[in-house]
């Protein structure tokens, strides 16, 4: 088609007329910057997301079954066997849970304690991982010393100067027996084992994991448990897994929580930023587009007289619009492609040399996080292209409209 042909001729300007070059060379440059910043960014934050999910992930369960009842689950087998017997559940634990005040010499921090099985806990959530344990075998029993071991959150280590080996000392008000003048309180002695590093400060300063007996014992709670902990083939589905244990479980006193539900808030906010973000870096583009419609609009008014000539000859209205429409296309699929391109060159660097670094005491990381999502990409090449498209529409619609006559007398 001759259209083609018309606009490739007119990117190439002859000599003197560079001019029309830069501004076309400028336009494309506008929208590499717009598209090299928006698929970085996204990236960065796809990233981010994937980190905070790992780390709640890591040291949360998938899914909890709980109980109305203060007092926590009467029949912990009984549930234990139903959540086992789902076919998308692959590990379920047990596990008390309260609160209490920890101190060591003359340090005292407030703290929520974890009563689990060890060996359960570990096929449901990755605390082992982030834990520095004094010993290769690592125990919440009994020790050698003959005190029940302890895994304190990393901050809550460091408030109380409360290293591996020491021994801490809870306090419950509310797990004692009751006198004339109150509860007594419960006092128990432990010997911390290890300290855990989620990354999430929110865990770090305010959790720790004692042994399930222990736990039981010490906020007394008999045989009972607060709730058992679930980790589903995928975590995707964590809310119908709950829903179908629940229904399983023939719902009250019964009640379910998963890590979207508990977690809703702050994945709404990311998603909310990164809508923001792609809209702002977008204004980079936009104003790319605006350099494509003053460049056509220059092209269109120097090539009057082309135009005419084109018109005299038979060209209709509609086929010398679609010449600059193809040249704006042009201009931004150039500018796309040359963008995305070293976009995803940019992110593979990131990613496997580490350049950015990032203090780890502010952003629970050290290097910037990387993870390119296929969608993101196509997104933002079609919002471009659509961005182009539409800085083409103003100036092909004055050429079409030239008068031939008109256009070939003032030239």
């Amino acid at each position: 088609m001759f259209e083609l042909f018309v606009a490739r001729r007119y990117l190439h300007p002859k000599r003197g007329r560079g001019f029309l070059s830069l501004i076309t060379w400028i336009s494309i440059g506008g929208v590499f910057l717009g598209v090299l910043a928006l698929v970085v960014v996204l990236a960065v934050m796809n990233g981010f997301e994937n980190e905070v999910k790992a780390r709640i992930i890591g040291t949360n369960a998938h899914a909890f079954v709980l109980s109305f009842s203060s007092d926590g689950i009467e029949d912990p087998e009984h549930v234990l066997s139903v959540c086992r017997s789902n076919p998308e559940v692959v590990a379920a634990a047990p596990f008390v849970y309260g609160k209490a005040l920890v101190s060591h010499g003359q340090n005292s921090d407030g703290v929520a304690i974890k009563g689990v099985d060890l060996d359960a806990e570990a096929q449901v959530t990755d605390i082992l991982s982030y834990v520095k344990a004094r010993r290769e075998k690592l125990t919440l029993g009994i020790n050698d010393s003959g005190l029940p071991g302890i895994i304190l959150g990393s901050h809550v280590a460091e408030n109380l100067n409360a290293p591996v080996g020491a021994t801490v000392q809870l306090l419950s008000p509310r797990a004692g027996a009751q006198s004339p003048f109150g509860y007594v309180p419960r006092v128990r002695n432990f010997e911390v084992v290890g300290t855990f590093h989620s990354g999430m400060y929110e865990y770090d300063a305010s959790l720790a994991y004692i042994g399930l007996e222990q736990g039981q014992a010490f906020l007394g709670s008999g045989e009972k448990i607060t709730g058992v902990e679930l980790k589903v083939a995928d975590m995707d589905r964590a809310p119908q897994v709950s829903a179908q244990l629940l229904e399983a479980l023939g719902g009250f006193p019964f009640r379910v929580r998963d890590w979207i539900e508990m977690n809703a808030n702050l994945f709404a906010w990311m998603q909310t930023e990164k809508v923001v973000m792609f809209v702002i870096l977008a204004l980079i583009v936009l104003v790319a587009a605006f350099n494509i419609m003053g460049a056509l609009i220059m092209l269109v008014m120097e090539k009057k007289r082309d135009v005419g000539i084109l018109r005299s000859m038979g060209a209709t209205a509609q086929e010398i619009g679609r010449i600059f429409v193809i040249e704006g296309l042009v201009i931004g699929g150039v500018g796309t492609l040359l963008g995305t391109a070293a976009g995803l060159a940019l992110c593979a660097i990131l990613d496997r040399y580490e350049l950015v670094k990032l203090p780890g005491d502010v952003y629970f990381i050290e290097t910037l996080p990387i993870d390119v999502h296929a969608l993101d990409v196509i997104a933002v090449q079609a919002a471009v292209l659509l961005i182009s498209f539409l800085a083409t529409v103003y100036p092909s619609w004055r050429a079409s409209r030239l008068d031939p006559v008109e256009a070939i007398r003032h030239e």
